[in-house]
């Protein structure tokens, strides 16, 4: 069965680099908060071009702990999509906050200018942006200009869009904040979880560091409310060192290998998304098809598996039950019953590619 992601392969891939850089910490005999963190949260904010990162224990908390580090409270409303996997609701949830959500346009998947400015009428406390899929938000630098003329926070999630760009600028350094994602199968992916909040601040920066530890202003002095223990450990961040260099590399693979599934795959019931170059690191690669049930199974039987990013709409989770009953987002609905996702990673080889392509061009609809 040709996997939608194998880690198997990337940890082949790097092996040695792996095994030196775990090798590194045990004879450090430091494993929380100790120079590899460090290491790491300087060369990623340097890629970033960013002024600071702050790692935490996953992605989930990264949102959380930045929108807290923003000023979000109880009772806030925060505007996000509703087509993402119910993470960044979660993480508002959390918090005590309301989630206001926005649609998305039918092409792209992700927010838009208009959508934002309905959500801060509305009296939205922040806006969360998520570059989904890997692709950087067309309407990024005018949501950024439109938050900061209305003083509402913004925050970038970027767990799927690891040096994606606009304009030569890297997703995660427009808005006030951002959070990334560091789990296995992300474009930047450590072997256990992991993630980090990267901010331009350093008044930001010094609330997250303190909120990721207890709320501590120093050791056992605690200055923050709503902190908890969110920490990357070291051997994490001894990985993700060894892994950033590559990441242009592996991001130029799977655009590559989007290319591919858009030039080769002719079939009147698949649709794709256009080309958006340095915008899309490509992290999943999504189809449209109105007869997605019936293209999956095919895929199925062809020994090709695929995915639905994301089937339900935050606002028709069952957690919600009749809350947001009168909401109707046409497009995010549209999209949760047409898309599929297509097997897409560096390690992909050419030949695999080319069983993805036709067993879609083999099928019949």
């Amino acid at each position: 069965m040709q996997q939608i992601n194998n880690l198997a392969a990337k940890i082949d891939k790097f092996k040695s680099q792996i095994n030196a850089s775990v090798q590194r910490v045990v004879d450090s005999g430091w494993v929380v908060l100790g120079p590899e963190v460090k290491r790491f949260e300087t060369a990623f904010a340097e890629y970033l071009q960013a002024g600071h990162c702050i790692s935490v224990a996953n992605g989930t908390d990264a949102i959380e702990l930045a929108l807290k580090a923003l000023g979000v409270a109880e009772g806030d409303q925060v505007a996000t999509v509703a087509n993402a996997g119910m993470y960044t609701t979660t993480s508002v949830l959390a918090i005590g906050a309301t989630p206001l959500f926005m649609d998305v346009d039918l092409d792209t998947h992700v927010v838009t200018l208009a959508s934002v400015e309905q959500a801060i009428e509305a009296g939205a406390k922040a806006v969360v942006v998520t570059h989904l899929y890997g692709l950087a938000v067309p309407d990024i630098k005018a949501i950024a200009a439109c938050c900061a003329t209305h003083k509402v926070a913004l925050l970038e999630d970027c767990a799927q869009a690891h040096g994606a760009e606009r304009d030569g600028q890297r997703v995660g350094t427009f808005g006030d904040a951002s959070s990334f994602s560091f789990y296995p199968t992300k474009n930047l992916g450590a072997l256990g979880d992991g993630g980090a909040v990267v901010t331009n601040s350093a008044a930001i920066a010094q609330r997250v560091a303190q909120l990721r530890q207890y709320g501590w202003s120093s050791k056992y002095c605690v200055e923050l409310a709503g902190a908890r223990n969110s920490r990357l450990d070291e051997m994490q961040a001894a990985i993700l060192s060894e892994f950033l260099p590559h990441l242009d590399e592996g991001n130029a693979r799977r655009r590559e290998i989007a290319q591919r599934y858009r030039t080769e795959i002719r079939h009147g019931d698949i649709n794709h998304s256009p080309d958006t170059g340095l915008a899309s690191v490509a992290h999943l690669y999504v189809i449209k098809s109105p007869k997605r049930d019936a293209l999956q199974k095919h895929l199925r039987e062809a020994q090709i598996a695929s995915d639905v990013h994301y089937p339900i709409p935050d606002y028709k989770q069952p957690v919600f039950g009749q809350q947001f009953a009168g909401l109707n987002l046409v497009n995010t609905e549209q999209l949760a019953s047409v898309i599929l996702t297509l097997p897409c990673y560096p390690e992909m080889t050419d030949a695999e590619v080319s069983n993805v392509i036709a067993a879609a061009n083999g099928w019949t609809a």
